[in-house]
């Protein structure tokens, strides 16, 4: 019995240590438009904690949630915080105004801190256009 009651208070250590981290949280967002597609640079932040619990990726999306684009993280930024990385060649059709940028851990998923894009504009709340 004894034994029992210090693995399941190991594991609640463990479990407690991986959720400290929180969510991922979106600081800034830039569009640059090309002659054809857009580059979007997104910083993140995120308390990484190691491979166990880390930020993963982020994307941009449309109003109805289809992906435009994503970028996938494949390793924690521990040391490096806030973070920045770009993604180019991201397909937005002409007529479309508004998109989001979306970020996830591999503990969470994907954040309700979203960030809406107003492409017509030169920025906004977290996000600039050029």
């Amino acid at each position: 019995m004894l034994i029992r009651t210090i693995i399941g208070l190991i594991g609640c250590a463990l479990t407690a240590s991986l959720l400290q981290a929180g969510e991922v949280s979106i600081k800034a967002v830039k569009f640059t438009r090309g002659p054809a597609d857009w580059t979007i640079n997104v910083t993140l932040k995120h308390d990484d904690v190691g491979w166990k619990h880390y930020a993963d990726g982020w994307r941009v999306v449309d109003t109805k949630g289809k992906i435009l684009g994503m970028l996938t993280l494949y390793h924690p930024h521990v040391n490096e915080q806030p973070f920045t990385r770009s993604l180019s060649g991201v397909n937005i059709p002409a007529k479309m105004t508004k998109v989001y940028i979306e970020a996830r851990d591999n503990v969470h998923g994907w954040s309700m801190d979203r960030v809406l894009v107003d492409l017509t504009k030169r920025s906004g709340e977290r996000f600039t256009v050029r």
